[in-house]
């Protein structure tokens, strides 16, 4: 199909991060097909290539609007959440694994996708990972009565690793072949775990 006109660059980009977004939740990242995602919007691939600059940069992009999605679903499950901080962190992690299990193949994409490091990555798609991390710094650094800093930082990225490990085992099915009946449950408990030994005492 011809390129159209009736578009702006801005517009042009929307339209195909929405049709490859579309793309890659129904197909996943294996299947996923630049081809197919710009002909859905009504263009040729070598319109990505003009848009994106790469393959690697429209990736990119598709995951961000995967972030900002799943930043949103995070923040929709602590408006409902308990009050109490052992309580909110435990929403926090259950919408963890609620999203990625809504959203199978989309989130699944996000570590498929190796990124070649020699890129730069455009500062939008910079911000819509760190939206949320800075979601779970926001949560951790509430619950130990810390304030915005380093050691928290550190800690945050530790226990998304810890609950991100537990998530992807657990959509693998490798969790189910070690019998293993509540992986959220189980990542809920580490969490909480972590989070005594470093709980100080408001004031």
């Amino acid at each position: 199909m011809g390129r159209r006109s009736d578009h702006t660059s801005e517009e042009l980009r929307e339209l195909l991060v929405s049709c490859g977004h579309d793309l890659m939740a129904e197909r996943g990242f294996a299947k996923f097909s630049a081809r197919e995602a710009s002909r859905r919007a009504g263009y040729t691939v070598g319109t990505i290539y003009n848009v994106f600059g790469g393959l690697d940069s429209y990736l990119i992009a598709i995951n961000s609007r995967t972030f900002r999605r799943w930043s949103d679903w995070l923040e929709a499950a602590l408006v409902n959440a308990p009050t109490d901080q052992a309580g909110r962190i435990e929403a926090l992690v259950r919408a963890y694994f609620g999203f990625a299990e809504a959203h199978r193949n989309a989130w699944m994409a996000i570590y498929d996708h190796r990124i070649d490091r020699s890129i730069t990555i455009d500062k939008d798609d910079v911000a819509a990972r760190e939206l949320l991390t800075g979601i779970v710094d926001r949560e951790v650094a509430s619950a130990l009565n810390f304030g915005d800093d380093v050691e928290v930082r550190r800690l945050v990225r530790s226990l998304i690793a810890t609950v991100h490990g537990h998530c992807a085992l657990w959509l693998s099915g490798s969790f189910a072949l070690l019998q293993e009946e509540d992986p959220a449950g189980q990542a809920v408990d580490r969490v909480l775990e972590i989070l005594t030994h470093y709980i100080t005492p408001s004031a």
